[in-house]
């Protein structure tokens, strides 16, 4: 089993930044992909961003394209997400997720997840 923890999240006033963190314990997670989704209440989950374990990563969605860029340390087993010019329709429950095989914007291929962190944007 793969733990998966998010930190980070907050209120932060439009045009603001904010950096999430999710950190992967458990078992080693050597290989594995990861990636950040978010959602609101009752729509779908969405993808925000993904990243391979060597560092390569699918286009980010239009609506974030510009503003976030996803990063990680294989040596701490985290992935980061740093969201800049943040704007109030980001604002939603964030979620880390993990898989042992490259799973891109594929939110079903996802094994784990963590419990999320809510980012709220004021306007």
């Amino acid at each position: 089993q793969v733990q998966l923890a998010e930190s980070g999240g907050g209120l932060v006033q439009a045009g603001g930044s904010l950096t999430l963190s999710c950190s992967a314990s458990g078992r080693t997670v050597i290989g594995y992909s990861m990636a950040w989704f978010r959602q609101v209440p009752e729509k779908e989950r969405e993808f925000v961003a993904a990243i391979s374990y060597w560092g390569s990563s699918p286009p980010y969605p239009d609506s974030m394209k510009g503003r976030v860029t996803i990063s990680r340390d294989n040596a701490k087993n985290t992935v980061t997400l740093q969201m800049n010019s943040l704007k109030p329709e980001d604002t939603a429950v964030y979620y880390c997720a993990a898989d042992n095989v490259y799973s891109g914007n594929m939110k079903s291929k996802y094994a784990y997840w963590g419990q999320g962190t809510q980012v709220t944007v004021s306007s």
